[in-house]
Order: C-alpha cells, then structure tokens, then sequence
C-alpha cells in the first residue's frame, strides 16, 4: 500500500495558485464573451451611432505624455462634452468636415466654423499646421484631450484628428424650425466659450 504523498508547502502554494487563478479567470473570461458578442453585433450595424453623450473621465482628464506639448487652449471637461455634443448634432445635420485633408480644403476654400483638434495625435506634425491655418483665416480652434471621443462625436468609430463643424448646412438653406434654432444657439455659445479661452494674440 502506497503511501500518500507528503504536502510540502512548495505543492499546497502551487495548488492555492492554480485555484486563485481559476476563479480569477471565470469572470473575466464571461466578460470577454459579452465584449465580443456585442462587437459583433456592432459590426453588423455599420450605421450604429457611436455613444458620446457620457464622456469618461479618464478620456477627458488626459495628462501628461497623452496630451501633445502645444495642445493650447484646451477645452476643459465641461466644455469638452459641450463641444462634443455639438459635434455630434452637426454630424447628423451634415455640418462638418472631418480629418486633416477635409479641414484644410474647407478652410482654403473659405468655409467658416469652429474648428476641434485632438490633443492626443502623434505624432503631432499630422495637424500642427492647423492652429496656423485657422488663425490665418480668423476661425476660432481648440483642442480636445482625446482623437477617439472626437471620432465618436462625428458618428465614426476610427479616431478623428480634427473637425470643422460649420455655422450652415453644405448644401442648401438651414431649415427654419426649433432644432435648426437650437443648434444655431450652441453653435454661437460654443463659439463664445472658445473666444474666452483662446491665447490674446488670436482674439478677435
């Protein structure tokens, strides 16, 4: 008859270790599944509005190495999630232009608006010549600390560098009823709330 083997404390670690382990991994495992179960469905509705009306915290409150050295002025967190709410209605109304070859043929060609600029770009040369090129043609820009809740505020799910979001439609008259009112009222409380932020050298 065999003895049973002697538990060292060496084995009853290894064991505790492997149990730990195992219920560790339950939970997150059953998260995992949901995670892509709901990517999945996602991508199965391509036309499926991206969330931005709660921005996290830990997006808007980038620091440090996240956010680029001449991301000046930026949109503190209220005004962060006022712009993006606004981003988000002129997406819808067909008001923007987005991305960095986007923005400067709109600008060129002598559009007006309010132009949003991630802070968290690298590298940062894709868009330092943007700030230049609003300032040139008297349009007011802020940065805001993260390119993803930019991308999700124009209803696209890649990160978005910059974004034009213009006064007026691109085609046609604005319509005359109380959300064409309503946006025009954030548009200019938006465009006054940048107006006190922005550097003295750039203040109109």
């Amino acid at each position: 008859m065999t003895e049973p083997e002697a538990q060292t404390p060496v084995t009853e670690k290894k064991k505790k270790k492997k149990v730990k382990l195992e219920e560790a991994a339950a939970t997150p495992l059953a998260e995992a599944v949901a995670v892509v179960h709901d990517e999945e469905e996602e991508e199965e509705d391509d036309e499926a509005e991206p969330e931005v009306d709660v921005v996290p915290k830990a997006v808007i409150q980038k620091e440090g190495p996240f956010l680029a050295a001449i991301a000046d002025p930026l949109a503190d967190e209220k005004l962060t999630k006022k712009l993006l709410k606004l981003a988000k209605k002129a997406s819808k109304r067909k008001q923007t232009k987005r991305g960095v070859k986007e923005v400067v043929k709109a600008i060129r060609k002598k559009f007006k608006g309010i132009c949003l600029i991630a802070g968290d770009i690298s590298p940062i040369d894709v868009i330092t010549h943007i700030p230049v090129l609003c300032e040139d043609n008297d349009i007011p820009y802020i940065y805001v600390p993260s390119k993803e809740a930019l991308g999700a505020a124009g209803l696209t799910k890649r990160p978005t560098s910059c974004m034009l979001v213009l006064p007026k439609p691109l085609k046609g008259t604005a319509a005359d009823d109380d959300e064409a009112k309503e946006f025009a009222e954030a548009y200019e409380s938006a465009r006054a709330k940048i107006a006190a932020v922005e550097p003295l050298y750039t203040r109109r």
